[in-house]
């Protein structure tokens, strides 16, 4: 079955499951993040499984559902309870095929959220740093092989792959909070192990901030179909070789659960500030 085919029964079976008739947005969140999806008014739940052609996560920490429901009034946003990683066995395209379906409901922007390593020293465990730039280091990208054309160009500049409106509102909303915001560039690896001593020396040579197993693919996606990107990473570790005590994800959990409030307080406002802005999709790209 060709690609387009598959994306009209997604988001068809999705569209027929929510009372809601289009969403504007889509928010991924990672390990240990999922709660924020409990935040949504008027919220409808649509388990993966159910979904045809969705992958089903596998990763603890991951729920596993697509939450829909409202930010603000009238304003609808998809969330991913669990992502799909390039590490549990998916074709890159198949990571990606979710956030391609939910486009075809007219989400306009996509708000990515991870648990990272620290490569800098002041990204210490619980820091929430906002993702400048990437480097896209998985061996791999969504956009290898025939182009679909209906999603969008061959060759999709990347030049602003994080929106610089969206980054600017932000930095606002958690210097309205009081809440500490770095930011720096985020290396997405193929996993799933944790990287070695001397892997992260090369990656901060590269210019890497903080590192993980994640996002990319979605960026490249949602860049590719003309939607604006914002990137949060909850640092839950120091990268390998910074830490006295070996990594685990354990401890990844253990940091986002110390992180959550914090992280679903700064989601929440920053998407109560895109919800209050008329003309999104002029706005976030101009």
């Amino acid at each position: 079955m060709f690609l387009q085919e598959q994306l009209s029964e997604a988001s068809a079976f999705i569209k027929n499951n929510t009372r809601h008739s289009a969403i504007q947005g889509v928010v991924v969140l990672g390990s240990g993040l999922g709660d924020f999806a409990d935040t949504l008014s008027n919220a409808d739940v649509i388990e993966y499984a159910r979904i045809p052609h969705f992958p089903v996560s596998t990763v603890q920490g991951h729920a596993g559902c697509l939450v829909i429901g409202e930010i603000a009034p009238g304003f609808p946003a998809a969330c991913m309870k669990g992502r799909f990683h390039y590490y549990e066995g998916y074709g890159i395209d198949k990571v990606v095929f979710p956030l391609r379906a939910l486009r075809q409901l007219g989400a306009e922007f996509l708000l990515v959220t991870n648990a990272a390593g620290g490569i800098q020293p002041e990204l210490t465990p619980g820091t929430l740093m906002l993702i400048d730039d990437h480097l896209n280091l998985m061996g791999d990208n969504p956009l290898k092989g025939t182009n679909p054309d209906f999603l969008g160009p061959r060759f999709p500049d990347m030049t602003e792959a994080y929106s610089k409106p969206l980054k600017a509102i932000a930095s606002q909303v958690a210097e309205s909070q009081g809440a500490a915001l770095k930011s720096g560039v985020y290396a997405g690896l193929s996993g799933p192990v944790y990287e070695t001593p001397a892997e992260i020396r090369m990656l901060r040579t590269l210019g890497a901030d903080a590192v993980g197993m994640s996002t990319v693919p979605e960026v490249i996606a949602a860049n590719h179909m003309g939607m604006s990107v914002l990137g949060i990473s909850c640092i839950t570790n120091q990268a390998a070789g910074l830490s006295p005590h070996k990594l685990s994800h354990q401890e990844v959990m253990e940091t986002a659960e110390h992180t959550r409030q914090r992280f679903v307080n700064l989601l929440t406002g920053i998407l109560n500030q895109i919800a209050a802005q008329p003309a999104l999709s002029e706005q976030v790209r101009s």
